[in-house]
């Protein structure tokens, strides 16, 4: 919850995301948000845990490794890394904003439900931590349009701490896969829908054994007005606010007439 606007010149903000301490991503967001805020801290999983969703780990210890000054690498997962940075290592004076990412590719539409990007900025929610999840699509594998959101992230992160949010409620940034001056705005969505088709490939490994390895869930289509999709496909920034409340209000009240 964001129960007042926040001056972000003084701020502490805690940083953590899905692809790991060391992507580029990650170091471009440190490095816009120590322009921004007055206290920037760094606390992200060792390796990369994209696709970790909002996981656990429960069967073995976690580890804690300082790499500088208010920059730490966790063994575990985007919501370990977290939930050690605002219950252990900022647990005396907690920060007043977390971001995840920048994510190497768009979280969009169903995505938020396997992405450790949106995972991080959950648990800082339900910490009380107001959140924001940070992505840059990417229409190819090969390259990541960092500038693009670099050059309008701060300007987006100030508008969004400039007004309160709901309790339970954390936002969703996407950056469109266009040049930076090819934006064409910045837009309030809702989550979208794609087609969603599965494909794996098929082989064995050397020992004869088969094996399944997932290649392709995605199909190109049109998007429904006002989604995420829709936006960043027309080359606008898209903001969508995330609930924690996952109750669908209309069956619950059709189920309360009938179960009560």
């Amino acid at each position: 919850m964001l129960d007042k606007p926040l001056n972000l010149a003084k701020a502490r903000i805690l940083i953590s995301n899905d692809d790991g301490v060391h992507a580029p991503g990650l170091k471009m967001l440190v490095r816009v948000t120590r322009r921004m805020a007055k206290e920037v801290w760094v606390v992200a999983p060792e390796v990369e845990q994209s696709a970790a969703s909002h996981s656990l780990t429960l069967r073995r210890p976690l580890r804690i490794r300082r790499l500088a000054a208010r920059r730490y690498a966790v063994d575990g997962t985007p919501t370990d890394a977290v939930m050690l940075g605002l219950r252990q290592i900022m647990k005396d004076k907690p920060p007043d904003l977390l971001l995840s990412g920048v994510n190497r590719g768009g979280n969009l539409g169903e995505d938020v439900t396997y992405s450790g990007t949106i995972a991080a900025a959950m648990e800082a929610t339900l910490l009380g931590v107001p959140a924001i999840a940070l992505s840059q699509e990417r229409s190819d594998g090969s390259r990541t349009r960092w500038t693009t959101a670099e050059h309008h992230l701060e300007k987006v992160v100030g508008r969004l701490v400039s007004v309160p949010w709901p309790p339970g409620v954390l936002m969703s940034v996407n950056f469109p896969d266009v040049a930076a001056g090819a934006v064409t705005g910045v837009e309030a969505t809702r989550e979208g829908r794609r087609r969603v088709g599965t494909w794996f490939t098929e082989s064995t490994d050397p020992y004869g054994r088969p094996y399944y390895w997932l290649s392709g869930w995605r199909e190109a289509e049109d998007f429904a007005r006002g989604t995420d999709l829709a936006a960043v496909a027309r080359g606008a920034i898209s903001v969508t606010p995330l609930s924690m409340d996952l109750t669908h209000r209309p069956t619950l009240r059709v189920l309360k007439g009938i179960l009560d």
